[in-house]
């Protein structure tokens, strides 16, 4: 694990960081962009990637760009869309064959830094306004992706906990923006907007895997430049604590009710509690030794899944369980027990050690591919740190009893919501 380390260099309009190791079979070059959460924004920034994805000046159709990618001995392009904290994360992701292994020279990596600049500075538009067959294609596909998160119920009754339990704040919005607002964007304010990104966003390039740091930093110089910026910030929230604990009820025609927990950690990515913070939740229901996993779902019968996981830069730590509607009253007391608990100090020793062991595996299974070595990198843009993977498994070492004991004694419950059936005439 001592090979990995992040070199970091300022360049125009944003960092470039290169991790040089022999360890993936691929190189990996991931361009991210930030920006504080709005709700003026969040539709059309979730349609943005999708669109400059699709087709470029040079790949006039999404045939075409991926027919190249395959020229490229399968090269692969993705995007993704994600929230932390406050912010709106887009990621380009690509992946592309190390030529060290290639019989021909075909100087990839520079052909994937060439691609990228195609996706994010050459897209496929006229005038100031995207291709408009391209953009009403991505339309109906983000409305269909926005759909899809109700036909899940698992990942609704989450987002409905979230909207809930964050109500006025940014967090609240969903990742792919909201279906009313799709309809109203054109070619042209979706134009304006990527303009907008790119002049305003906090921009981070990644490269990771057999590359020598000054070919990446010449490639990334002569390819990539933008405007210098100060990037926006999102506002510093401080969540007032709710003297009720708020109680939401949804009915549906669902058969399995979908129990959801959200509490209020008050400890954010990087603080000084936050590494105790993921052995506590380990040991409450992060992993299949935790107590909610044998306590609700094995010993009690009452869910048919249980567990907790936690949003770090936002400082929550949320319960998902799947119970039968006449359930509830019994799940949310013996739930609420586990963390009553865990704040009494009720686990052992080798609870603690097992969970260490658990999360250090996970950590290292994690950095076992590079996007998982990325996403871990990446937290120290969002939360203004620099905190190694070696110093993150250092730290959570040695969180001791007493400070799982005050971790708990932080956490406090806030909203319960509970997606009911309608058969149990509740």
């Amino acid at each position: 694990m001592g090979d990995i380390s992040e070199k970091i260099t300022e360049m125009q309009g944003y960092k470039l960081h290169v991790i040089e190791t022999d360890k993936y079979k691929t190189n990996t070059i991931v361009w991210r962009m930030k920006a504080p959460l709005t709700k003026k924004d969040v539709t059309k920034r979730a349609l943005l990637p999708q669109v400059l994805q699709s087709s470029s000046a040079n790949y006039p159709t999404t045939t075409k760009l991926r027919s190249y990618l395959d020229d490229l001995y399968g090269a692969t392009l993705y995007v993704d869309l994600s929230k932390k904290g406050e912010y709106h994360v887009i990621s380009f992701l690509i992946e592309i064959a190390n030529e060290k292994f290639l019989t021909d020279p075909t100087p990839l990596l520079e052909k994937g830094f060439e691609l990228l600049a195609e996706i994010l500075l050459h897209p496929n538009a006229s005038g100031n306004a995207f291709d408009r067959e391209t953009v009403e294609k991505e339309k109906r596909t983000q409305k269909q992706r926005i759909q899809s998160v109700y036909d899940d119920k698992m990942r609704y009754s989450n987002v409905r906990l979230i909207e809930e339990m964050c109500k006025g704040e940014p967090y609240a919005l969903q990742v792919h923006g909201d279906a009313a607002e799709v309809e109203a964007i054109t070619p042209d304010s979706l134009y304006e907007y990527y303009q907008k990104a790119l002049a305003e966003d906090e921009m981070n390039l990644y490269v990771i895997g057999d590359v020598k740091e000054a070919e990446v930093k010449a490639f990334a110089e002569e390819l990539l430049k933008f405007e210098t910026r100060t990037p926006k910030q999102a506002e510093d929230l401080r969540v007032s604590q709710k003297s009720d604990v708020n109680e939401v009820k949804e009915q549906q025609d669902v058969k399995q009710g979908k129990l959801n927990i959200g509490y209020r950690t008050n400890i954010s990515y990087g603080g000084p509690d936050y590494f105790t913070l993921q052995v506590f939740n380990g040991i409450f229901g992060g992993f299949a030794h935790s107590k909610l996993f044998i306590n609700v779902r094995e010993k009690a019968s009452l869910a048919y899944y249980a567990a907790s996981r936690l949003e770090s830069h936002k400082g929550l730590l949320m319960v998902m369980s799947g119970i039968d509607n006449k359930n509830y009253d019994q799940a949310v007391k013996i739930i609420r027990e586990q963390m009553e608990a865990m704040r009494k100090g009720d686990f052992t020793e080798e609870e603690i050690e097992q969970t260490k062991a658990v999360i250090k595996n996970q950590i290292l299974e994690t950095i076992d591919t590079s996007r998982g070595l990325l996403e871990l990198l990446y937290h120290n843009v969002i939360a203004k740190t620099n905190i190694g993977i070696e110093t993150w498994l250092s730290e959570m070492q040695k969180a001791t009893r007493e400070d799982i004991i005050a971790v708990g004694n932080k956490i406090n419950l806030d909203t319960i919501y509970f997606l009911t059936g309608t058969e149990a005439g509740q």
